[in-house]
């Protein structure tokens, strides 16, 4: 009679398959701390938890290897229905806690003398099949649709974040720079993006990063309807968010060419230039064919820090990149508001020295639905989009601008001599109209829409200051 398993050997084997994401064969298995077990004892054990569909198996070259079969717990959405599942509180940051998560947690947080060195495993990129395999699996994927639906619909690519711009400028640049440890308070950011004033007593380069931040979210939602994930706009974002904050100036929109290390991490990226190439296109490629909005973000958010593609700036590029699929998409942007840095950082390294999801894809889903959260009184208070206004977005922004830079009143008689030939004469007299209300609400703050500096705006007012 064969001798029964005991549940705590399976654990203890589920958990040594589930430290190799990329799968790992018998003779490891054997080499490993279960070197003591005979082989056939061993293949019993691993047919034990295939039959439990705890692992699979897969052919990889000559040998089979064994893979963990993750189950996600389904986190709690406020206003979601989902009742009897529990939110833990993470460092006053509600992320939905898995068993996963946890396991992750408490091995990045040892002394990094106990935490072993790796390397970049191209596995770990190579073992996902865009639209096949999947990092959000379909439940999870279902409620960030149902949470980050906006009112817009069908409109524009980038219409959403277009209407509530002003607040996500702020909240997205202060937040991810807060990431950096950047310590502008959400004020002081909001009066250096809407009115160019520092805050007293701040580093230069604090100052600097929230700039970038705002020029690199500018590019995101005002050229919306033709931003794809590719490598020339991540690269794009990388010269964006680096400018003026590299010691190697050269570096600003340029893949790394030399050897990085990870403060507080075992973990060492790939150092050779042509291989950092292929892997950055091969990357972008992989996650530019993700049909899912939120698949394609998160993939992002995994695999652009993890690859380490620039000298420095990765993980901001990271989080701006993430937002290209939710604008497109009109989906609520994703603002990083409230998230801590030390449950953000625990994440990372999971995937760095892990090549471990679980903890981030908790961060991911907790940081999207606090920026739901606060987008949801803007949601309410949006008017369903105007057809009119859409269709004629580029001659109003042209026309905008003309009156603006040329110094000129926006009466009547000017907004007529200033109309592109793109308008239809059958149109003009509304287009006419739509644009003195656009004047009638336009200030510092909002001119950004146009293309039109906040200091262009602010000398015209001067000149035509109303009454």
């Amino acid at each position: 009679m064969p001798k029964v398993i005991s549940p705590e050997e399976l654990d203890q084997l589920a958990g040594l398959i589930a430290r190799s994401p990329d799968g790992v064969d018998i003779d490891q298995l054997l080499a490993s701390t279960l070197g003591q077990l005979s082989r056939r004892t061993l293949q019993r054990r691993i047919a034990e938890l295939v039959a439990q569909g705890r692992v699979t198996p897969r052919r990889a070259w000559r040998a089979v290897k064994y893979q963990a079969v993750h189950t996600y717990a389904q986190p709690v959405i406020p206003d979601m229905q989902h009742a009897g599942l529990m939110v833990r509180e993470t460092d006053d940051f509600p992320a939905p806690a898995t068993p996963e998560g946890e396991q992750i947690q408490a091995y990045v947080r040892q002394p990094v003398q106990k935490r072993r060195p790796v390397g970049y495993h191209i596995a770990f990129l190579e073992a996902y099949q865009p639209n096949q395999t999947f990092c959000l699996p379909a439940n999870l994927r279902e409620q960030l649709h149902s949470m980050g639906r906006s009112p817009v619909g069908q409109a524009a690519a980038g219409t959403f974040a277009r209407d509530i711009f002003n607040r996500l400028l702020i909240d997205l640049s202060w937040a991810s720079s807060r990431l950096e440890g950047n310590t502008y308070s959400r004020l002081d950011t909001e009066k250096l993006i809407q009115f160019g004033q520092a805050a007293s007593g701040k580093d230069s380069i604090e100052t600097q990063m929230i700039l970038n931040h705002k020029a690199a979210i500018e590019y995101l939602v005002h050229d919306a309807e033709h931003l794809s994930v590719n490598t020339e706009t991540i690269v794009a974002l990388h010269a964006l968010l680096s400018d003026g904050l590299l010691a190697d100036r050269m570096a600003c929109g340029r893949l790394r060419r030399h050897a990085v290390q990870i403060a507080g991490s075992v973990y060492l990226p790939n150092a050779v230039p042509q291989s950092i190439e292929e892997l950055f296109a091969l990357m972008t490629g992989m996650a530019n064919e993700i049909d899912d909005p939120f698949e394609q973000a998160f993939f992002l958010m995994v695999h652009l820090p993890y690859l380490q593609a620039f000298d420095d700036v990765n993980k901001r590029v990271s989080r701006l990149a993430a937002n290209i699929p939710l604008i497109r998409a009109n989906l609520c942007p994703l603002s990083f508001i409230d998230v801590p840095q030390r449950p953000y950082i625990d994440a990372l390294l999971g995937v760095y020295e892990m090549n471990r999801i679980e903890l981030l894809r908790d961060v991911f889903v907790g940081a999207y639905e606090r920026s739901c959260q606060q987008y949801v009184a803007v949601r309410s208070q949006l008017v369903p989009p105007d057809l009119f206004r859409l269709r004629h977005r580029v001659a109003l922004a042209q026309t905008m601008r003309a009156i603006v830079q040329g110094g000129l009143p926006p009466t009547e008689n000017v907004v007529r001599q200033s109309l592109p030939p793109t308008v239809p004469l059958p149109e003009q007299e509304h287009f006419i109209r739509l644009v003195r209300e656009e004047f009638g609400s336009l200030h510092a703050g909002n001119a950004v829409r146009f293309g039109l500096h906040a200091l262009e705006f602010m000398a015209w007012e001067q000149k035509h200051r109303r009454n």
